[in-house]
Formats: C-alpha cells, sequence, structure tokens
C-alpha cells in the first residue's frame, strides 16, 4: 500500500526516517561494525599481487617498490599531520594561500626543480602537480585554446594523430575543439609534411598542437623543431604529452630533444619550442599514485590568468587559482618531493640507461629467436618493442596491450611490451622462454 506524504509523516517519527533512510535498510543487509570484518575475502584474492606484479609488461608502469627512505619520508610528512586530517593544495601555488593547511612550498619547489631539467628558465616557469598525466593535458589544452582564442577572437582547432594517446580525444570532445586528424609516418611519428597540408587547409584558425614524445602503443617521437617550422607566422599553441618518455629522457643522451628553450642559430637569442609539457608521476618514476606534472611559462599562466579571471570569483579563495581543479590533494606534491632530490636523480639515471639497455636486448633477442613475430621498434629512445599479437595466455599472463595495426594494407593484431625499471633480464628471459612455447 502506497502512503501519500501526510500519512507518511503522520506515522514516521526521526527514529523510522533515520532506519529507513540508513545504508542498512538501502542496502538489504547488515554492514560490519569495522572494516576488516567482512574483508578478509577480498584481501586473500590480493594476496598474491606482490609476487606477480613484476610481469605486468604491456602497461607503462613501474612497479618497483620504493625505496625504504621514501617510506620514512612519509612518516616524516605524517608527523606534521599530511594523511592525519585534511591538507588541502587548492589555488596558485606560487601565490599566498589564505589555507595554511597545504605543501604548496614542495609543489613550487617540484615544478623547479623539474623545469629545470627541461631547460625552463627559473625567471618564467609555473606549474602545479596534477591528479594525472591527463588531467596535465586537460590543463595544457585549456590554457591553450583559451590564449589562442583570445589573441585572435576564433576557436582554435587542435591538431594531433590517431597515435596520440585516447586522452587527448576526450579531451577535445570535452574542450568542443574541431580534431584536424594529421597522418603518421610509418613509425608512428607525426608526418610533418601533412601538418603543413592541414595547417594550409585552415589558414583562418589558430592551431593547437599536441606533440606526443612517446605515442601509446609504438613508442614514436614527433618532432618538436619540425612543427614549429611549420607554424610560423601563425597563431599557434604547441603543447607535449610526454606523459611517459618526458620521465626519463632528460636521463639520456637524448635529453636536448625535450630543452624547453634553444639558441637560434641566426640571432643567438633563446628561442621557445614548445609552450607547456605534461608528465606521469606514476609510470617511469615509480610513485604509488597516479599524478602528473603540468608545466608552463609564468608568461602562458599570466595570458591565461587574464582570461580565466573573468570567469572565475576569486573573492572566495581570496585569489585567482589558474587551475580547473579546485580543491587539490596535497599529500601527492608532498610525497613526489622525494623524486627530485639530486640522489633521485642520480637513481633516475641509472634507470633510464639500464631499460633502455634492456629494451635493446629484448628486440635483439627477439629479432634472432622470433622474427617470424616482427618485433619493432621506433627507435632508439623508445623502451617499447611491438610485435604480432602471440597466444591469450601470453597476453593474459604478462597483461599485454594489444591492438589492430595496419600492415601493408591488412588489419593484423600487435601486442607490445613497454620495458619499465621492473622489467630486467630475468623477467624478460622468462617472458621469451614462455613466448618460445607459445602455440600460436
Amino acid at each position: 500500500m502506497l502512503l501519500n506524504r501526510r500519512q507518511f509523516l503522520g506515522i514516521t517519527s526521526a527514529t523510522t526516517l533515520v532506519a529507513v533512510c540508513s545504508p542498512n535498510a538501502l542496502l538489504g543487509q547488515s554492514l560490519p561494525n569495522h572494516p576488516q570484518q567482512g574483508s578478509s575475502a577480498t584481501l586473500k584474492t590480493m594476496q598474491a599481487l606482490p609476487q606477480q606484479k613484476n610481469r605486468l609488461l604491456g602497461y607503462p608502469i613501474n612497479m618497483t617498490t620504493p625505496s625504504e627512505e621514501f617510506f620514512a619520508w612519509r612518516k616524516e610528512l605524517f608527523v606534521v599531520g599530511l594523511n592525519q586530517f585534511a591538507f588541502n593544495n587548492v589555488g596558485n601555488p606560487y601565490d599566498q594561500s589564505h589555507i595554511a593547511y597545504n605543501s604548496h612550498a614542495f609543489e613550487k619547489e617540484l615544478i623547479n626543480r623539474f623545469g629545470a631539467i627541461y631547460g625552463f628558465s627559473p625567471q618564467n616557469i609555473w606549474g602545479f602537480l596534477t591528479n594525472s598525466g591527463t588531467d596535465s593535458n586537460m590543463h595544457g589544452l585549456y590554457m591553450g585554446r583559451t590564449i589562442l582564442k583570445s589573441r585572435t577572437g576564433v576557436m582554435p582547432k587542435i591538431y594531433f594523430t590517431q597515435e596520440a594517446h585516447y586522452s587527448i580525444q576526450i579531451l577535445r570532445d570535452l574542450l568542443n575543439l574541431e580534431w584536424v586528424v594529421v597522418g603518421t609516418e610509418r613509425d608512428g611519428s607525426m608526418d610533418i609534411e601533412d601538418l603543413e597540408r592541414q595547417l594550409n587547409a585552415n589558414p583562418n584558425h589558430p592551431a593547437l598542437v599536441v606533440a606526443t614524445i612517446g605515442t601509446t602503443f609504438k613508442g614514436a617521437v614527433d618532432s618538436i623543431d619540425g612543427i614549429q617550422s611549420k607554424m610560423r607566422g601563425r597563431a599557434s599553441y604547441l603543447h607535449l604529452d610526454a606523459a611517459l618518455f618526458g620521465s626519463y629522457l632528460p636521463h639520456t643522451q637524448f635529453a636536448t630533444d625535450l630543452l624547453h628553450e634553444i639558441s637560434d642559430q641566426e640571432t643567438g637569442k633563446k628561442a621557445k619550442r614548445y609552450d607547456s609539457i605534461a608528465i606521469s608521476c606514476h609510470k617511469f618514476f615509480g610513485f604509488p599514485s597516479p599524478a602528473g606534472l603540468f608545466i608552463t611559462t609564468q608568461t602562458n599562466f599570466e595570458s591565461f590568468l587574464a582570461q580565466f579571471s573573468q570567469i572565475h570569483d576569486p573573492e572566495y579563495i581570496l585569489q585567482v587559482p589558474g587551475t580547473i581543479t579546485c580543491s587539490r590533494d596535497a599529500v601527492k606534491p608532498a610525497e613526489f618531493y622525494f623524486f627530485s632530490s639530486e640522489s633521485a636523480f642520480a637513481q633516475q639515471a641509472a634507470d633510464a640507461r639500464t631499460m633502455l639497455d634492456n629494451a635493446d636486448y629484448l628486440l635483439k633477442e627477439m629479432t634472432n629467436h622470433y622474427h617470424h613475430l616482427q618485433p619493432t621498434r621506433a627507435d632508439n629512445r623508445s623502451n617499447t618493442i611491438y610485435f604480432s599479437k602471440p597466444g591469450e595466455t601470453i597476453v593474459n599472463r604478462y597483461s599485454l596491450a594489444t591492438m589492430g595495426l595496419n600492415v601493408d594494407g591488412q588489419h593484423t593484431p600487435f601486442a607490445h611490451v613497454v620495458v619499465m625499471p621492473h622489467a630486467n633480464k630475468e623477467i624478460l628471459d622468462q617472458f621469451l622462454t614462455d613466448l618460445g612455447k607459445d602455440g600460436s
């Protein structure tokens, strides 16, 4: 029998209302008094994961457990309140915060230290620690769209390739940007001549270009200087999605590839190569939680802020934050600060060398013993080897990412291994042995 509102209120006390609306009533079952109760089965299924983690070869995640020093640093942060009660990094880390419970000092220093690695001028840098590489890309594209629209009065078109990370397609839709598809070279990098053709076909729109520094499946690198050479004389903004490669290339012989500024050979003056860069923290670095770095120039930030402040009322937090996200995690910047010390950079350099050496090793062994799988590497900057898809047992055992590629006009299933720091030769040898047993 259905009750009308008057009847319901007439027979319902506050106690009855609470009972009806309680989680137990809504779920139709009793909840445990403590989280330990009823969770043993779930925890039991997870017990084997630490022993299996080094078999993750198909995705760019460093499964190495951080050092004891990292966990000691966590304890130091805990002592001052981080992870004990609510800290919040809302706002611009380079501006005064009205909320004292933040880690802006660590966050600002993080951006300055990593910015130096990418060749940003210490007098012209801005950024913050984001929730992920995708979040960093979102801020880069939003900033680029806002700056270009304000300078020209025309909404820009966004240029990227099919090889770019799928997040760019999501963000394009979110920002309501028209996408111009740019072709690729055989290795998966952006076809610079096709970019020029596409730019010429859209002369009345500013260009928001995404260069991928390490494409998702093939591990190719778009040419920053090649892209810039085609955008001279037009309103443009170049954002680098360097989620994985951006974290390790600065510690290799290819460090100059990602320098933000280089000297112009004709004038001797510093020339800007790109506008902003996104890097993931949970990939090469092995940070145990998704996070990202977003770095740009103070000049870009101020241009963006002039427009952003028109849509954002700063009175509530006593500043214009310049970030899409409002409340922001204060624990992650403080924890990731551990990865910005001199000793941490030295460890990253060692990991980068070993990782690329192991990628060399895997390619050589697969070429020698499994040539029929067509093992391929974009170039020696890449830690990614892709090959014809093996059987499902191998794919599942090593969590291999798979994708259909167009090979000589035919759609062919491929898989790839992303050689991360945890993937040592012992793991790779086991993978090669299992590949030899594969019946596919």
